[in-house]
């Protein structure tokens, strides 16, 4: 049963990957795909520290979710969570790849990021998945696997603009759209988790944020 469960954790990013890798008409060299997967998965421990931190300096960031509402929520979610994660995840593209002479194609900044992003989710999932069964790998391939992906998409997507921007000599539009390729996945991570989160917090109001976030991920996805 372990043996599937791992299998069922591995998959859905071994299928994105490929999708991701597919796409790109001039492939990178495997050796940097590995690396950033790799580094995705040791984004992970870099969250966990930021957030031990976080929990440091702001004890707040530390409250289990159904202590909080719909309104002391949103700093928890946008900042205790999405943006940890997510500026895990961008430092380790930014540092590695961004002035890399191999980052010569818009679509280069989403495959760095992408895997990045897959590497942190391989990582999550296979956590979540040995723990909770079977139910829980099926979700997460249909929405937290995709979730993590598109938020890498969409970060990879502003830096390629930011290099661009930076090779044709607009440092103000280059600066603009590196700040937009870390401050983009944030929102839409937290606007994910949040409505996941409010969700579970009211019973009354719970049937109106799962509508709201099935909309959400519709949206997003495509």
């Amino acid at each position: 049963m372990g043996l599937v469960l791992l299998i069922m954790s591995i998959a859905p990013v071994v299928f994105f990957g490929y999708l991701i890798y597919k796409r790109d008409f001039d492939k990178e060299p495997t050796g940097i795909l590995v690396k950033l997967f790799v580094c995705g998965v040791l984004s992970t421990l870099l969250t966990l520290l930021l957030t031990y931190i976080l929990y440091a300096i702001f004890p707040f960031f530390s409250t289990e979710t159904d202590q909080l509402n719909i309104v002391t929520l949103i700093p928890y979610v946008f900042i205790g969570v999405a943006l940890i994660e997510e500026f895990s995840k961008w430092i380790f593209v930014y540092k590695l790849e961004y002035n890399d002479q191999e980052f010569n194609h818009l679509y280069d900044g989403i495959v760095y990021a992408a895997f990045v992003a897959l590497g942190f989710a391989c990582f999550e999932n296979i956590l979540y998945v040995m723990q909770s069964g079977i139910g829980t790998a099926i979700m997460r391939a249909l929405l937290a696997i995709p979730g993590h992906l598109c938020d890498g998409i969409m970060m990879g997507y502003y830096l390629s603009l930011a290099k661009l921007s930076k090779i044709n000599g607009n440092d103000k539009l280059s600066k603009k759209n590196l700040a937009l390729s870390l401050l983009v996945p944030v929102i839409a991570h937290g606007i994910y988790d949040y409505l996941i989160f409010a969700s579970s917090l009211n019973e009354s109001t719970s049937a109106i944020f799962m509508i709201v976030f099935f909309a959400f991920v519709i949206f997003f996805f495509i």
